[in-house]
């Protein structure tokens, strides 16, 4: 996205749209300063992820409608509409030059922001949203009298099954039925001779169609130009923004022990048994099996340990009893505790650094031989099968999990991982490993409370 000096030009956005709702065709030639990038970026993707966790939840369409609006309010609204319009399409093309660059994120991206248009549609009168059909060139036939007389019951019948009421003065619109893929395939229309007959209530579902696909598009023109040119033409300014908007981390932080003591040597044993979320116990694992992680693995691990306690003299003793079995102490003190005591911000630039989360751990991409990563994203079906068994999940937990991964909502399949081996709800969600620790952590102690005599 380009970032230059011009004015607006009769009353034009550049979006596509002089309406409240822009549909995004073009990136639009706007002044900003290099703050507004990323704040309006992050402002807009704690919409889009309330939208994610909202969904992956199960939540209903109202409580959708009303979560949209109160995140929308929250985050990007202005009391000057035409401030809120300007945020609006400025943080859109920004996070699509973020989420651009990988096929997950393009995908999670594409599917958020249609069902942010899909709300904000709704919310549009009558006349917006013709409007918005028509810079879309959705020019479809409405249903004859006559042709309506004809099929009447079938409407009927149809918009009955969805609990909605038709009468002769419903506007339907008869259009391709592969105009509407998403209707033919929750049954929520009626179709004859290769038309569907879309009642105006349900026109969002022709118009997200579009958009989704024209947003789609525009991410794999948007991806080439950010390999051919953007990447490197805005290696010193812009491109290192767009990285680390890619793994922001919108919660708490966790770079310091949080609502719970440190932990020692004596204690990591027990709790990676029983407070270590999947992705740290399969690392803790295979630092015990192999006696050695690559560089990635020991970062990713390494850091959530520091978050959790561990206190730097503790760090070094704990990985050096185990690389020490491996390449020996020497040269464990040589190649390896360097980085350790860079993590803690003793060497180099004293940089204090913080555990990963876990959109960061999920956008990963471990090769042969690594073990970092999220076990949800990147083990096979098998084997996160294999492994969840082993913390005692089965039954009807495990088929959740896996509905949950097969549909891309990692961090869900973690919540109800965390959930089923602790027998109780985490309403929040996880987002974090650390957090996944605070939590269980906090579990335990609440329980172990409650099982004391009183006095």
């Amino acid at each position: 996205m380009e970032i230059v000096r011009s004015q607006r030009r009769n009353g034009s956005d550049g979006s596509g749209s002089a309406a409240s709702l822009p549909l995004y065709k073009s990136a639009p030639s706007i002044e900003f300063r290099l703050e507004e990038f990323g704040q309006y970026a992050i402002d807009r993707l704690r919409v889009l992820q309330a939208i994610s966790d909202g969904l992956s939840r199960g939540k209903k369409p109202k409580e959708m409608e009303n979560l949209v609006s109160e995140q929308w309010r929250a985050n990007m609204k202005h009391q000057d509409a035409d401030k809120t319009l300007r945020k609006d399409i400025i943080s859109h093309f920004v996070l699509r030059l973020v989420y651009c660059r990988e096929e997950e994120m393009r995908r999670w991206f594409l599917s958020m922001e249609t069902a942010l248009f899909r709300y904000r549609f709704r919310l549009q009168n009558a006349e917006a949203q013709k409007s918005i059909m028509n810079e879309l060139q959705l020019q479809y036939n409405v249903l004859g009298n006559a042709e309506y007389e004809t099929i009447k019951d079938k409407l009927t019948e149809a918009a009955r099954s969805v609990n909605f009421t038709s009468n002769p003065e419903t506007v339907f619109y008869k259009v391709p039925f592969e105009d509407v893929p998403e209707l033919v395939a929750s049954r929520r229309v009626f179709i004859l001779k290769g038309f569907a007959f879309v009642p105006r209530n349900q026109v969002v579902s022709l118009v997200c169609t579009i958009f989704r696909s024209n947003i789609s598009k525009a991410l794999a023109l948007t991806n080439r130009k950010w390999r051919a040119m953007i990447q490197d033409q805005e290696k010193d300014r812009i491109a290192p923004m767009v990285e680390a908007l890619g793994n922001v981390y919108l919660g708490p932080d966790y770079s310091k022990p949080k609502d719970c003591a440190e932990i020692s040597l004596k204690d990591i044993n027990q709790l990676a048994s029983t407070s270590f979320p999947l992705c740290m116990r399969h690392l803790f694992g295979k630092l015990r099996e192999d006696h050695h992680l690559k560089h990635q693995g020991r970062m990713q691990l390494g850091l959530f340990l520091k978050g959790v306690g561990l206190k730097l003299e503790d760090a070094l003793a704990f990985w050096r009893a185990e690389f020490s079995q491996k390449v020996g102490a020497e040269r464990f003190d040589k190649e390896y505790a360097y980085s350790i005591r860079h993590n803690y911000g003793k060497e180099g630039k004293r940089t204090d650094y913080t555990p990963y989360s876990c959109q960061k751990i999920i956008m990963s991409t471990p090769s042969t031989g690594d073990h970092h990563g999220c076990p949800y994203r990147h083990f096979s079906e098998e084997n996160l099968r294999a492994a969840l068994n082993k913390m005692g999940v089965g039954g009807r937990a495990m088929d959740d999990i896996m509905d949950k991964v097969r549909n891309r909502h990692y961090q869900l399949a973690c919540t109800l991982t965390f959930e089923a081996t602790h027998g109780t709800s985490c309403e929040t969600g996880i987002n974090h490993p650390n957090q996944y620790f605070v939590e269980s952590r906090k579990f335990f102690e609440s329980k172990n409370k409650q099982s004391q005599p009183t006095a």
